[in-house]
């Protein structure tokens, strides 16, 4: 005969595993929300570099074209389906409609960031051959971006996305901790997504290209310079139950895609963070 009868405890709220929930980028990017189509065109307009000349000589003054450049956002749809039997949901920890739901929204907002990181690397102009944050490298993608005529002093629309590696280099320059410089103390006060700090935003992210390795892609850029179309008020964020199957489940649905137009506004900082990984 037994002495114990020892009893395993479940708790019945559920820990949310690690993972990315919510988009980071959308908010630093110019944004459609698209009605109806297939496709959503964005409008650049500039005067091409002109510059301003003299009445001609028969007394009239020369014309000139604006610049005008439609670049085409193609949205695809983009879906995630998670599907639980009836049995499972009874006898499984926690509220598993609650987590199907919960974890394929994450799905698509992880998505939209996707998309806007690989409209990003469309661009051209980058710092070179890859290099550990400091505030050098910092400066110098200001300033190609200042050389392209990109108006870096709009802080409202400067950002700049980099990864956990980027940024713990970064903490070590006076430059970005210290009070002289900053209005938000990084080593004090509620944590923030954005961090304003020499005329940027800056996002960290966990998912640019390369993250963890010697060739990590961050990004210096103007929120002119992105495009990202969705259907807003069409997005789906469905839970239902099949009687006949006796199944639970939940579907995440929106029509998306994100567009690079203007190249001279995207900077690639080529970035070393392989030395910030576990052993």
């Amino acid at each position: 005969m037994a002495e114990t009868a020892f009893q395993t405890a479940y708790r019945d709220e559920f820990i949310a595993g690690f993972e990315m929930r919510q988009s980071l980028l959308r908010a630093a990017v110019t944004t459609e929300a698209v009605i109806k189509g297939t496709s959503a065109v964005f409008l650049v307009a500039d005067s091409n570099g002109a510059t301003a000349v003299t009445r001609g000589v028969n007394g009239l003054i020369p014309a000139r074209a604006d610049n005008l450049t439609q670049n085409t956002c193609t949205l695809s749809e983009k879906h995630d389906l998670v599907r639980k039997t009836g049995f499972n949901v009874f006898g499984s920890q926690g509220d598993q409609r609650r987590i199907m739901q919960q974890t394929s929204m994450g799905v698509l907002n992880r998505e939209i960031d996707s998309d806007i990181l690989t409209a990003l690397a469309d661009g051209t102009n980058d710092t070179g051959t890859a290099a550990t944050a400091s505030l050098a490298l910092v400066m110098k993608s200001r300033a190609i971006l200042g050389n392209a005529e990109v108006p870096t002093e709009e802080e409202d629309n400067m950002f700049a996305v980099v990864s956990p590696a980027f940024e713990a280099y970064m903490m070590q320059v006076s430059a970005f901790t210290s009070a002289d410089f900053v209005d938000v103390k990084p080593f004090s006060g509620p944590a923030r997504r954005f961090r304003r700090w020499a005329g940027c935003n800056w996002i960290v992210h966990p998912n640019v290209s390369g993250v963890g390795t010697s060739a990590e892609k961050c990004f210096m850029f103007h929120r002119n310079a992105i495009g990202h179309a969705i259907n807003m008020s069409d997005l789906q964020s469905v839970v239902g139950y099949d009687e006949e199957q006796d199944y639970s489940y939940a579907r995440t649905t929106g029509y998306m895609g994100a567009k690079l137009l203007q190249n001279s506004g995207v900077v690639v900082m080529n970035h070393d963070g392989s030395a910030y990984v576990a052993a």
